[in-house]
C-alpha cells in the first residue's frame, strides 16, 4: 500500500520540486540560512506560506505579523482537514494525527480521488505514500533552492522572484473563470492592502488587514449568489 501510494504521489513531487527549488533559492536572497529555510520546509510545508513569509521577511516585517498573516492564508486547511478526516473515519486515530500534518492542497486532492483506498486494510499508508513523497520532495528541494542560491548569479534569482506572484495568479484565474465574483474580491483586498501601505503601514499588516476584509467582502458577495 506504502509503495502504491508513493507512485500515486510521483505526479506531485514533479510539480512540487521546481517551486521548492525557487522558495529555496528566494528565501536565501532574502537573507535566510540554508538551515532557516530547509527547517521552514520541514515544519511549516506550506508552500504559498513561505514564499509570503520568505518575502514579508526581506521587507523586515515583524514575527507576529508574519504568523497571524500565515495563519490567515492557511485558514483553509481547517475545512480540508474536517473533509479528510471524515474521508478517513474508519482508519483508526493514530494514523489520522500523522497524516493531518502531511496535508497540502495537492495531497487533499490526490487523496479525494482516492477515498476508496480508506475503506482497505492498512489504507492508512496508501495515503501516507502520497504525503511521503511530497513532504520529501518538497524539502529536498527547498535546500537544493538554497544552495543554488549561492551559486546562481544574482539578477537570475531576483527574476525568480515573479515566480510568487506567478503562484497565487495561477491559483485565482481557475476560480476567476468559475466565477467572476472572486476577481471582485481579490481587486477589493488588494485596493485595502494599498491604502493601508499609503497609510503608513507595515506590509505585514496590509496583507493581514486586505487579507481578512477581502475574506469578509467573500461572505456578502459569494453569498448574495447564492440566494
Amino acid at each position: 500500500m506504502l509503495q502504491r501510494g508513493v507512485m500515486t504521489g510521483i505526479p506531485i513531487m514533479l510539480g512540487y520540486i521546481p517551486i521548492a527549488l525557487t522558495f529555496g533559492v528566494l528565501a536565501k536572497q532574502a537573507g535566510m540560512s540554508l538551515v532557516e529555510l530547509t527547517a521552514m520546509s520541514l515544519f511549516v510545508f506550506a508552500g504559498a506560506a513561505q514564499f509570503m513569509g520568505a518575502n514579508m521577511l526581506a521587507v523586515g516585517t515583524g514575527a507576529v505579523e508574519i504568523i497571524i498573516a500565515t495563519f490567515v492564508l492557511n485558514f483553509r486547511h481547517f475545512v480540508m482537514s474536517l473533509s479528510f478526516m471524515n474521508q478517513l473515519r474508519r482508519i483508526a486515530l493514530k494514523s489520522k494525527l500523522p497524516l493531518s500534518l502531511g496535508l497540502t492542497d495537492e495531497t487533499f486532492a490526490v487523496s479525494a480521488l482516492h477515498s476508496d483506498e480508506a475503506k482497505k486494510e492498512h489504507g492508512a499508508f496508501f495515503y501516507g505514500g502520497i504525503i511521503l513523497v511530497a513532504y520529501l520532495s518538497w524539502v529536498f528541494g527547498s535546500l537544493l533552492g538554497g544552495i543554488l542560491g549561492d551559486i546562481i548569479p544574482q539578477s537570475l534569482s531576483q527574476s525568480m522572484g515573479i515566480a510568487l506572484y506567478a503562484m497565487f495568479i495561477g491559483l485565482l484565474v481557475p476560480s476567476v473563470k468559475k466565477n467572476l465574483r472572486i476577481g471582485l474580491i481579490a481587486i477589493f483586498a488588494m485596493l485595502i492592502n494599498a491604502i493601508c501601505v499609503q497609510l503608513g503601514l507595515s506590509t505585514g499588516w496590509a496583507i493581514v488587514i486586505g487579507t481578512v476584509l477581502g475574506g469578509i467582502s467573500g461572505i456578502y458577495l459569494l453569498g448574495e449568489k447564492e440566494k
